[in-house]
């Protein structure tokens, strides 16, 4: 082998390493915050903690290859960052690796939407992903704010009361989550299947939002950083009754009218319409959110 042939390789190797590293280093790690999963990896906690990160990668080399093959690499990716921001290949990081690891995701919308169709001729995939975008700003409106009765008509009575649940821990303990800057990237249909009596349908969504813990009294940040961006990937699982039907104009803006019998209603903490006491939000009428989960 030849030295160009001995120096292309290590640029493509460099590159690699460079690329990987970026990813592991730069790129947040986390699980989904509404429900108490979200656990702040400290990597993604501030620049300094990049630093430290690169600091550990590079004595953990020294101490496993050694000095020399160690200096040979951190050259060869000094070498390759050199190539690949010549060529444009890394102007603007982060975005660039948040936007690649958003379109691995395969959209399944059409294929989905379609199956569906055959027993709803009226679904529309533009309606309902403009409403699961609605459902999750307000469940993370709601959480942050601590009234997650307002989320009583979205949610199965299991996924509430485990929500709920979760939410008295951070009032019991005086904290509260803030969710800010919130920008959905990406809805895509993924799957639909029949299960006994209920229709499933599951939904991606990924979102860069801010996230973090504040101290109720004093305001203080506890955990993550206000001023950090996290990457936000999710799988959101719709349940309802199966043979129900989308009425164009009221399927999924029922929030304060009864589906049942049309009247304006607060939602009591049970789900039941105040005046005909039928339960809205178990899925028998319309769609409703059953799980929401993080997506590695």
């Amino acid at each position: 082998m030849n030295n160009k042939k001995i120096f292309k390789y290590l640029c493509l190797v460099s590159c690699i390493v460079l690329v990987l590293s970026i990813i592991f280093i730069t790129v947040p790690k986390v699980s989904a915050d509404v429900g108490n999963n979200n656990r702040y990896s400290s990597s993604s906690s501030s620049s300094s903690d990049d630093g430290d990160g690169i600091f550990w990668i590079i004595w953990m080399m020294f101490d496993i290859l050694g000095p020399g093959p160690t200096i040979l690499i951190i050259i060869g990716i000094g070498i390759g960052y050199l190539i690949m921001k010549k060529k444009g290949l890394i102007n603007n990081q982060n975005n660039n690796i948040v936007q690649n690891i958003s379109s691995n995701i395969v959209d399944n919308t059409n294929s989905v939407a379609n199956q569906i169709r055959e027993i709803d001729p009226k679904f529309s995939s533009d309606a309902f992903i403009g409403w699961t975008r609605e459902v999750f700003l307000k469940i993370q409106q709601a959480w942050q704010d601590r009234k997650w009765e307002e989320i009583r008509p979205f949610e199965s009575n299991e996924l509430f009361n485990q929500h709920s649940s979760q939410l008295e821990e951070y009032i019991k303990n005086k904290k509260i989550n803030k969710i800010e800057k919130i920008a959905i990237k990406n809805v895509s249909l993924q799957s639909f299947k029949i299960d006994g009596d209920k229709e499933v349908l599951t939904v991606y969504l990924d979102a860069i939002m801010r996230d973090y813990v504040v101290d109720e009294v004093t305001n203080k940040v506890l955990e993550s950083n206000p001023n950090k961006d996290w990457y936000m990937k999710y799988i959101m699982v719709f349940n309802r009754k199966a043979g129900v039907k989308t009425e164009p104009g009221l399927s999924n803006k029922s929030v304060t009218n009864c589906p049942n019998c049309g009247a304006p209603t607060e939602i009591t903490s049970s789900g039941k319409c105040e005046y005909c006491k039928s339960i809205i939000t178990t899925g028998e009428h319309d769609w409703v959110l059953s799980d929401i989960r993080s997506r590695e």
